[in-house]
């Protein structure tokens, strides 16, 4: 008997997919094939923009049902409401607008300016600390006198716009504090700069809807 040999069809190949070179330019180990810094840093600014968006609807909602409260009511504040501070509050938009400035000249220093970076984060992490302090001594003699969230609708709405404004600059703070500790550690490089430019965007945002929120609720 004769012996068989099956062999492989010298037209069959194997299949291989393209692996971008991690050697190329823009190209990052541990991220996907062909998406280089440009690619992330613009798909999270997208990211960011959306997420913002739907925040700024949020907010927009709540100042909506405040002008429609107002215009509705005969007398605003209402009668027998516990008169609202200013001082604090035009201190405290103050603070919100300088730990604003303050971020942003760290977010122009380069890649080697480390130190600056850092100053900047710290500094606006201790203004953010400050303003939710001060928001306190606001929000703790209008409780004691009375002024609650049951109080009527008055406080429900006035509780409802800086308490919400306050979680998201705590939110904030948060995420500044977690960008600093990366930059302590030498993380922040120059394609790793995109948490430092995101995060300064939300912050600003929160530093915007405050100025509006100071000017709507304490001053109009």
């Amino acid at each position: 008997m004769t012996e068989l040999t099956l062999e492989p069809r010298d037209s069959m190949q194997k299949l291989e997919l393209p692996v971008r070179d991690p050697r190329a330019p823009g190209a990052r180990p541990g991220h996907p094939a062909g998406e280089s810094v440009a690619d992330r840093r613009k798909t999270t600014f997208v990211g960011m923009l959306m997420a913002l968006a739907s925040w700024t609807m949020l907010f927009a909602s709540l100042f909506f049902a405040y002008a429609v409260l107002r215009l509705k009511a005969p007398t605003w504040p209402p009668d027998g409401a516990a008169a609202l501070p200013k001082l604090l509050p035009a201190f405290n938009t103050l603070l919100m607008i300088l730990s604003s400035f303050v971020l942003h000249q760290g977010v122009k220093a380069g890649t080697a300016e480390r130190l600056r970076l850092l100053r900047s984060l710290f500094g606006t992490i201790a203004l953010g600390t400050i303003f939710l302090l001060l928001q306190l001594a606001v929000w703790i003699p209008l409780w004691r006198s009375g002024f609650r969230i049951d109080s009527g609708i008055y406080g429900s709405i006035f509780y409802g716009l800086t308490v919400f404004h306050a979680l998201h600059v705590l939110a904030g703070l948060i995420a500044l504090f977690v960008v600093a500790l990366q930059a302590r550690r030498g993380l922040v490089t120059s394609g790793r700069r995109n948490a430092v430019r995101m995060t300064a965007m939300f912050w600003h945002f929160v530093d915007v809807v405050w100025v509006l929120l100071f000017a709507v609720v304490y001053l109009v």
